[in-house]
């Protein structure tokens, strides 16, 4: 599986990017991106999560997840992102910064 995982806005404007290749992960964390995936039920998602309340300083997400069956793009902005897809937000976000 390989995810391109985009965080950017926030209070400071950074951006914080990284392409993850699953193979690259240890075991442990690409067992838990899996299962995560799974709760998430990212693949049936729509491609853009809107919020009636964007907000300045808020992050956006852009994730993009291929694996051997499935290629999706989602767009969300921290209002947005469903509470199923928290836990993989925060995985993705610590993945990024290593």
């Amino acid at each position: 599986m390989r995810i391109s995982f985009e965080r950017t806005g926030g209070f400071a404007g950074m951006k914080l990017q990284r392409v993850i290749d699953s193979k690259d992960l240890r075991p442990a964390d690409a067992k838990q991106l899996a299962a995560l995936l799974k709760r998430a039920h990212f693949f049936e998602l729509p491609p853009e999560l809107e919020c009636a309340s964007p907000g300045i300083d808020r992050f956006h997400y852009r994730l993009t997840i291929e694996d051997e069956e499935h290629v999706r793009t989602v767009e969300a902005s921290d209002a947005s992102v469903p509470e199923e897809m928290r836990p993989l937000i925060d995985l993705l976000t610590k993945l990024s910064r290593t």
